[in-house]
């Protein structure tokens, strides 16, 4: 139904009459720039998930992340989809699961094992831990880590800063490939941030040697979360189906990074990845498979709390987030 303009300016002038405002100094009220504690609880199966935040990971310009695609396009992509067109913001969306038997952490986000390091992305990263607490999960009670790669802000809180275990009790799985690759300083070459990322991973990695699993593709980690092998963002890096009774999600880590960008444009390269190329062919192919099968997804990097379903579009592909249960908001 249409109403007229001349309509809508008379009824909101009569009750701009009708209505006594307070002054400014009646209304004012501080400013409250904290965020409450981010998990959110929902569940697969007979398993219980809980997504926990380690806050929001800012790119800056979306250019340089993307140094093969025209800036034009990238901008033109922004701002159809209603986002910044200088300035690209990944969320760091940590799934932990309960199986009944055994509770698994993936990813640990950015931590503040490095120092100033650990903040090259802003002050706003680093909010795992205490957002595990306020969902009423302690570390001391992760039975696993599952990392679905070495990077800096999936596995830099597996230590604090004076290289104690933030996961006492807790095994760590990782692929062979990864842990070699990312401990071997032979690899502190090319972009200048391998040297702190190869520091930082053999700090965080080293600290848990003797409790170490590794990961083969299409093995079962722990009974119903199966390992899948989704090369090319790094040298091992390694999605995974949680299942239980007839239900699926999977938990694609950094297979993309961002909602638009390397949803419609799949085959775009990212400049964090170790080999682009393959990256975006095993996104592409993982993409499609996704779309076909209608499977339920939970991406690390993606608007807040990553759970959704990515459906064919034209060349590439849409986002559709699920949606948000209330009864299960923290």
């Amino acid at each position: 139904m249409l109403f007229p303009r001349r309509a809508l300016l008379g009824a909101g002038g009569g009750l701009a009459a009708a209505t006594l405002l307070p002054s400014l100094s009646e209304a004012a009220a501080p400013f409250r720039n904290d965020l409450p504690p981010a998990w959110y609880r929902f569940r697969i199966g007979q398993f219980e998930a809980t997504v926990v935040s380690d806050g929001r990971l800012p790119l800056g310009q979306p250019a340089p992340a993307f140094p093969a695609s025209p800036p034009q396009e990238i901008a033109d992509l922004m701002r159809s989809n209603f986002l910044p067109v200088n300035e690209a913001n990944l969320e760091q969306n940590a799934l932990i699961v309960n199986t009944g038997r055994q509770l698994v952490l993936f990813d640990t986000g950015m931590g503040e094992s490095m120092g100033a390091a650990s903040q090259m992305f802003g002050p706003t990263t680093g909010r795992l831990l205490r957002n595990m607490r306020a969902a009423g999960i302690e570390p001391s009670q992760i039975d696993m880590v599952i990392l679905t790669h070495a990077h800096c802000d999936h596995c830099w809180a597996l230590v604090d800063a004076q290289g104690n275990r933030n996961f006492p009790n807790a095994q760590v799985a990782v692929t062979e490939a990864d842990l070699r690759f990312w401990t071997d300083p032979a690899n502190k070459r090319g972009p200048e941030f391998m040297t702190a990322f190869i520091d930082g991973a053999t700090k965080n990695l080293n600290a848990y040697r003797d409790r170490l699993v590794m990961v083969r593709d299409g093995q079962e980690v722990v009974p119903g979360i199966q390992a899948m092998a989704a090369p090319g963002h790094t040298v091992g890096h390694t999605i995974y189906a949680v299942t239980s009774g007839n239900q699926t999600v999977v938990n694609t880590g950094d297979l993309a990074h961002h909602q638009v960008l390397l949803l419609q444009r799949p085959l775009w390269e990212f400049s964090f990845d170790t080999d682009p190329k393959q990256s975006a062919q095993t996104r592409s192919r993982a993409l499609e498979r996704f779309a076909t099968d209608r499977t339920q997804i939970l991406s690390y990097h993606f608007p807040w709390p990553g759970l959704g379903h990515v459906v064919k579009a034209g060349e590439g592909y849409t986002w559709l987030p699920s949606p948000m249960e209330v009864t299960s908001l923290g």
